[in-house]
């Protein structure tokens, strides 16, 4: 027994001392390549079952020919091993090379994709984060393009709305000052009409920049949908009866929400208001609110434009669209719907729109308040 114990220590003796000479080596050449760091790995194992051995052989052979023998199979064991370490080592670097190689498409705007052949189970995940990484740069890449085209066409369609305005305050003030004006309080009540107008385009453009800055004031109460829709309606009725829209609330149910009631109104009258000029005289405007199936609330605007076409339906609440109409008076700047699908998520709701026969409906879906 107490042999069993001293070839034990010598043997423990030897592969501690080669572990921790070969952590030492680890700690000094750690930002190194991976190459340098399994040659230390493999060289430790080999080296501290040789320095093990031979202790052993060393402490408990009496014989000298037999202590060579021993020591010539464990010194060819070792060599033979360390180069078959080597060698498989050799594979493991060369799949991470290969996916380095892969992984610098990114800095290129190139999609990634993994080197072909087998790998370890290790560098298998994270092929595959770096897969799933590079579907979301791919698809940020395409919001981020999606917003630049937005952004140059708001700078382009503000700069005619602001333009054409300008110069018509510019000529009536040229002309009351000149005193040419026949009819000067006519042009008072254009200028203040055309002041107006600016006035809530600035409004709106700030509105837009507060939701995308995430600084949007909300001070959320229990409110009826039933509430907030007659008082939408009422406030619309006017614009809806200068253009010959009939404006109804259909299935509009009692629900109460959780919302802030001056922006969910301004929700619903751009909402209104886009309805009403886009559909033709005669035509009618409907506004619905009900309890969906999964409890949420399903707000509704329903007009007759006669659609929107396929390739714009995602694009409708994007900044600055305004479909196929001139960019004058009264298609706006634009903003109206970016501006509800802002609040709207800002309720952490969902704004959606789809077509329906001779128009399309626009919903609001919100959190039904506990």
């Amino acid at each position: 027994m107490r042999d069993t114990l001293l070839i034990a220590a010598y043997a423990f003796a030897g592969a501690a001392a080669s572990g921790l000479a070969g952590a030492a080596v680890l700690r000094v050449i750690r930002r190194r390549s991976l190459t340098a760091s399994l040659t230390v790995v493999a060289a430790v194992g080999v080296v501290a079952m040789l320095t093990g051995t031979l202790a052993v052989a060393w402490a408990m052979f009496l014989s000298a020919h037999d202590l060579t023998v021993v020591t010539t199979v464990v010194a060819m064991a070792a060599a033979v091993s360390l180069l078959t370490a080597l060698l498989l080592g050799r594979w493991v670097v060369a799949r991470s090379r290969a996916l380095a190689v892969a992984a610098r498409s990114f800095g290129d705007g190139g999609d990634f994709a993994a080197p072909a052949g087998p790998a370890t189970a290790e560098l298998e995940a994270l092929s595959r984060e770096l897969a799933a990484t590079s579907a979301r740069l791919a698809e940020s890449r395409e919001r981020e393009r999606a917003l630049e085209t937005s952004r140059r066409e708001l700078v382009a369609w503000i700069s005619h709305d602001l333009r054409t305005p300008l110069a018509g305050l510019r000529a009536m003030a040229e002309a009351l000052e000149d005193g040419v004006a026949t009819d000067p309080d006519r042009y008072l009540t254009r200028i203040r009409a055309e002041v107006e107008r600016l006035d809530g385009m600035v409004g709106d453009l700030f509105e837009l920049s507060r939701i995308h800055a995430g600084t949007l004031p909300l001070t959320p109460s229990r409110i009826s949908l039933y509430d907030l829709i007659g008082d939408a309606i009422a406030g619309a009725d006017p614009l809806a009866r200068q253009h010959g829209v009939r404006l109804v609330g259909a299935r509009v149910e009692a629900v109460p929400v959780e919302v802030d009631g001056k922006e969910m109104s301004r929700v619903l009258g751009n909402l209104l208001v886009n309805a009403i000029r886009r559909t033709p005289a005669d035509g009618t405007v409907a506004v619905a609110a009900e309890r969906a199936d999964d409890g949420e609330v399903v707000l509704s605007v329903t007009d007759g434009c006669g659609g929107i076409s396929e390739e714009d339906l995602p694009r409708v609440f994007d900044t600055g669209w305004r479909g196929t109409d001139a960019r004058t008076p009264p298609a706006g700047a634009g903003l109206g719907l970016a501006i509800v699908r802002g609040i709207v998520e800002a309720h952490q709701g969902r704004a959606r729109v789809h077509n329906i026969p001779g128009g399309c409906r626009f919903e609001v879906i919100l959190p039904t308040a506990l």
